[in-house]
């Protein structure tokens, strides 16, 4: 008898197990089966908050579920990190990052409660984004030369910056050209607008997601991007290399992330979609508008990408004097 019923407890210990994975298979082939939450960190209407949302809508369209942007600001985007890495991995939080944010933040916080490498899944790049010099409109500097011109004479040049590419951008700005500028740290781009326009910073690298329509508006004056090459959405604007800041080549990188457990299935379906959008003709046109280019890596291609980098971003936080908060 004693035999008999251990028998039919592994009979029903063996008919429930794959029951529970037929259940999962069943959960994952139909996802999404209610809203998916994307975290950014940044607020809404920043430069990082007008990227997402076309990509957050584009895959709205695919899924024929809702896609809803969460915004996050605080702790240079560590607060939407960490709600996504503590998050269940089931696909329906995700989130969207930069490469400032998952390479950066490991070398300018002391202790972090997520680790960008074990606590995510990278599912694929999606935009490379110019940043931009800018300065007033009515500024009397009209090129890179000449800010540093005046920042030669002046005895506080004050320049703004927003996240860890716009700091660590003006850090090898000065760097490289041995200026010296006190750095200001504003939440968001049009929080810093009015210090911008009424002289009170001297110049910011800016997003050039939010910069493209104020410098189109007249509102800000570009004086060079930080990418490599000219970017389309600004190219009257020369690269910091044209304008004579040698080696300069500092532009950020967005990827969508999940939670490391998330099952395959799940990341393989977002990694699909987000290869079609990128092929969308008006994706590139979207992109256009707002300083960035298609970036289409897979999934190992970004996680590659993004350990490649964590030398240079070590390197660059040390050399610039940041001191980890």
């Amino acid at each position: 008898m004693l035999i008999h019923r251990r028998a039919l407890a592994l009979m029903a210990g063996s008919c429930f197990v794959p029951g529970a994975l037929v259940s999962r298979a069943l959960a994952q082939a139909d996802y999404p089966n209610r809203p998916v939450h994307v975290s950014i960190g940044f607020s809404a209407g920043s430069g990082a908050d007008i990227l997402s949302r076309y990509f957050a809508h584009k895959l709205e369209e695919l899924a024929k579920q809702p896609f809803i942007m969460e915004n996050k600001p605080g702790a240079t985007g560590n607060i939407a990190i960490r709600f996504v890495a503590r998050a269940e991995p089931d696909g329906y939080n995700i989130l969207f990052a930069a490469n400032s944010n998952m390479a950066g933040s490991r070398y300018m916080f002391k202790e972090l409660p997520f680790d960008t490498l074990t606590d995510f899944k990278p599912v694929a790049s999606f935009a490379q984004i110019a940043f931009v010099l800018v300065v007033a409109p009515n500024s009397p500097v009209n090129s890179i030369q000449e800010l540093l011109a005046k920042m030669k004479t002046k005895a506080d040049t004050i320049a703004g910056y927003t996240n860890q590419t716009a700091q660590l951008s003006t850090e090898l700005f000065k760097q490289i050209t041995g200026a010296t500028a006190r750095p200001v740290a504003y939440k968001t781009a049009p929080d810093a607008m009015k210090d911008i326009l009424d002289g009170t910073l001297d110049f910011m690298i800016m997003d050039g997601t939010f910069a493209a329509g104020q410098v189109k508006q007249g509102q800000l004056k570009a004086l060079a991007v930080t990418t490599k090459i000219r970017s389309p959405t600004f190219p009257t604007t020369p690269t910091m290399q044209e304008a004579g800041v040698k080696d300069f080549d500092f532009a950020p990188w967005w990827c969508v992330y999940l939670p490391v457990k998330t099952p395959q299935p799940i990341i393989d379906k977002l990694e699909a979609w987000m290869h079609l959008i990128a092929k969308m003709p008006e994706t590139a046109k979207f992109l256009e508008t707002v300083g960035s280019i298609v970036n289409d890596d897979t999934g190992p291609q970004a996680d590659a990408r993004l350990r490649a980098e964590f030398p240079r971003w070590e390197t660059l936080v040390k050399a610039a004097g940041i001191v980890p908060q």
